[in-house]
């Protein structure tokens, strides 16, 4: 006889587990996963292109525990379907893995506790012990210990949700789980900004890639799929033969290759790099290389190997003496297609050599990530933002003339939205338009196998289970790291320096957007790649999307400019500990500023002074510091000079275009402004030597050289 109890457990067991959650089109609730189910896919409810399918797949066969089994698939059904107003929303689909490791963590300890996992068992005493165990570990910050133990306070908000029932007494008399963890908010993004030179030579080299190699690794793709296109018309012309005609067919073809290599001056193909253990020695010179590029000849001999093994042409019943004698009078050549490669403008000679199949299929991954860095970099798109773009998102508007006005990509916001997204469009700069134009033709290939119209496909030919780039980019855009430093530099000189440890800076997606965020605020003059300034990226970025309120890309920006004002403020102290003097009207006056704050601190040496006291010493001058292209300013509206020659100013921010740096006393000139200064001072002298100026315009030019001096001589020189 089944019991009350028992018929709640199997009528429980065949709910559907995405029983509220939005859909993806083409699938039907009924036919999903069920709660009794040994695995759970949530992925037909999760929208996110860049979500990883097993973040999204739940196995409950490595719970070893039947009693835990249960446990888990009740909190996770509640977690997914109840939504508790005032306590907690109802747990995104994707965020079930994070979910299912904080429960299964408190589960092995409470059950290792009790015997058995028995949730109307555990009390506070449990509950005090298990916060004690999680505080032990040194490494495991507060807002981690945190995020664990909400896993305690949730088995009692959930109770009447369970079948079985859930805790009887509410953990810690209702304190927040954060607070019992002793975690204090701060507002503080802890992902690290590139350091300036990596991003600045990771983005220059991003850029060679989209904008001169990317048609010769779409040329070589294009010229591969007509290599193949034509073998398998020669392949079908072969099969009504004899199999003695099809091989005198194919060593006919194979003869005419190697005359044509002859008359060009070229060699015998092998392949760009060795694999698979097999290398060739060079009969002429005993030069050790990879082997002969048994693929590329197959190709124009009219032969598919994988269909056909036995008319492998390295066999000994196919074509290896012919081959040989070939290359032995020849002489070799890597990789050995057609495309021509072109010429890398920093050394003069060609970027790579020849393609083959395989260095094809590796640089276009390399091409992808390259176009990712473009894309992330210079948009301030959020990761799950840039994996949202597909075929057809970037349009171009034009003025009446036909002048390209704006270029706007059109993707998907998920932060602080629904399951589902929302659509959105970003205004960007030309570049991006570049990477998204590479990438349309990047994809089509795959776009054609899979039927997916997204921009970022899986490039890599084995992965034949995921159709989407998602977290893969990470390891990606670390691989191209790795091969431009190899490819174009030397281990005593990479062309993407590594980081302050020495290492090689370790990327991931989130740190993009921190970057530029930073190098908008607080850099906004700077020049990054030789092309694109700060400030122009800027601009592109508020007038679209990224400008709302609702992206947070702007308040991104402000929160970078408070952190990068007393950085900046602090390296101003620095300098000036070490003997550092400041020009300008205001250097005077900042200098005192600086070494009041010195003797404040008492004898601790500058540079093991307690920062963050100084911070806060510091922060109400930071908070008037801006950065400038000839002088940086300590803003009061009170006496800023470009304020009064304008009637609509803002009295919150300076007219930095209008900045009168050696008249205004708000102005500070430091020896990073030097080199402007310089460059101006040398335009001057190379304008005095023009002979048909006016005497009026040589005097003006004459009093502006000496101002230029005089700021100059005030400036420190330059570090030896």
């Amino acid at each position: 006889m089944i019991t009350l109890a028992q018929a709640q457990v199997t009528a429980f067991d065949e709910r559907p587990v995405l029983a509220t959650a939005a859909l993806k089109a083409g699938y039907a609730r009924e036919q999903l996963s069920r709660v009794g189910d040994p695995i759970w896919d949530l992925g037909p409810a999760v929208f996110r292109e860049n979500a990883r399918r097993c973040h999204v797949t739940v196995h409950f066969d490595v719970l070893e525990h039947a009693d835990v089994q249960v446990a888990m698939r009740a909190y996770l059904y509640a977690r997914l379907n109840v939504d508790l107003p005032g306590y907690r929303q109802k747990l995104a689909p994707a965020s079930i893995r994070q979910a299912f490791n904080h429960a299964r963590r408190f589960f092995a300890f409470a059950r290792l506790a009790l015997g058995r996992l028995d949730l109307g068992s555990i009390d506070q005493v449990l509950a005090d012990a298990y916060a004690r165990h999680l505080r032990a570990d040194p490494t495991r910050r507060p807002v981690i210990v945190g995020h664990l133990l909400e896993v305690v306070s949730d088995l009692y908000h959930y109770r009447d949700h369970f079948p079985g029932g859930g805790l009887v007494f509410e953990p810690w008399a209702g304190q927040a789980p954060a607070r019992v963890a002793g975690y204090r908010y701060i507002v503080e993004n802890r992902t690290p900004r590139f350091p300036e030179d990596v991003i600045a030579a990771l983005l220059a080299w991003s850029l060679r890639y989209v904008t001169i190699f990317a048609s010769d690794i779409l040329g070589a793709r294009r010229e591969l799929e007509r290599l193949e296109a034509r073998r398998d018309c020669l392949v079908a012309a072969d099969s009504g033969f004899s199999d003695t005609d099809r091989r005198q067919r194919r060593c006919t073809r194979l003869k005419a290759f190697f005359d044509r290599r002859r008359r060009e001056g070229r060699g015998v193909p092998i392949w760009g790099t060795a694999h698979n253990g097999k290398v060739r020695v060079d009969p002429n010179t005993g030069i050790v290389t990879p082997p002969i590029n048994a693929h590329l000849l197959h190709l124009h001999a009219g032969i598919d190997a994988q269909a056909e093994p036995r008319a492998h042409l390295m066999l000994t019943s196919g074509a290896s003496e012919l081959i040989e004698a070939a290359a032995a009078e020849l002489g070799v050549e890597a990789g050995g297609m057609d495309t021509p490669i072109s010429i890398n403008p920093d050394s003069g000679r060609p970027w790579r050599t020849r393609f083959d199949a395989k260095t094809l299929a590796y640089e276009e991954r390399m091409l992808q990530a390259a176009a990712y860095i473009v894309c992330a970099y210079l948009t301030g798109m959020r990761d799950c933002e840039v994996q949202a773009m597909r075929r057809g998102c970037l349009s171009i508007t034009r003025s009446e003339d036909g002048l390209i006005e704006r270029h706007r990509i059109r993707s998907t916001i998920y932060k602080r939205r629904s399951a589902m997204g929302e659509a959105a469009s970003w205004v960007t700069v030309e570049p991006v338009a570049y990477a998204v134009a590479v990438l349309e033709r990047l994809s089509e290939r795959p776009a054609r196998t899979t039927g997916s119209d997204t921009l970022w496909p899986v490039l890599r030919p084995g992965a034949l289970t995921k159709t989407h780039l998602s977290s893969e980019v990470v390891r990606q855009l670390n691989a191209f790291r790795d091969h431009l430093n190899a490819t174009f530099g030397s281990p005593d000189a990479p062309v993407i320096p590594p980081g302050p440890d020495g290492k090689p800076w370790r990327i991931t997606t989130r740190q993009f957007r921190r970057t530029i965020a930073w190098h908008i605020a607080n850099r906004p003059f700077g020049t990054i790649a030789g092309m694109i300034q700060y400030k122009h990226a800027s601009v592109a970025a508020f007038e679209g999307y990224a400008g709302t309120s609702a992206s947070g890309f702007r308040a991104e920006v402000e929160a970078q400019r408070r952190l990068g004002q007393s950085d900046d403020l602090l390296d101003y102290f620095d300098r000036r500990q070490g003997g550092a003097s400041l020009g300008g009207p205001a250097g005077p006056r900042i200098a005192r500023m600086l070494d009041d704050a010195a003797v404040q601190l008492g004898p601790l040496p500058a540079m093991v002074a307690d920062r963050a006291r100084l911070r806060v010493m510091l922060a109400s001058v930071a908070r008037t510091f801006h950065v400038g292209p000839l002088a940086d300013c300590f803003f009061d509206p009170a006496t800023a000079l470009c304020l009064k020659r304008v009637t609509t100013a803002n009295p919150a921010q300076p007219l930095t275009t209008l900045c009168e740096p050696t008249r205004c006393p708000n102005a500070c000139i430091t020896a990073r402004h030097r080199p402007a200064w310089e460059r101006a001072a040398a335009d001057a002298k190379t304008h005095l030597r023009e002979r048909r100026i006016s005497d009026l315009q040589r005097h003006a030019l004459q009093r502006e050289l000496d101002r230029l001096t005089a700021v100059i001589a005030g400036i420190d020189p330059p570090a030896p």
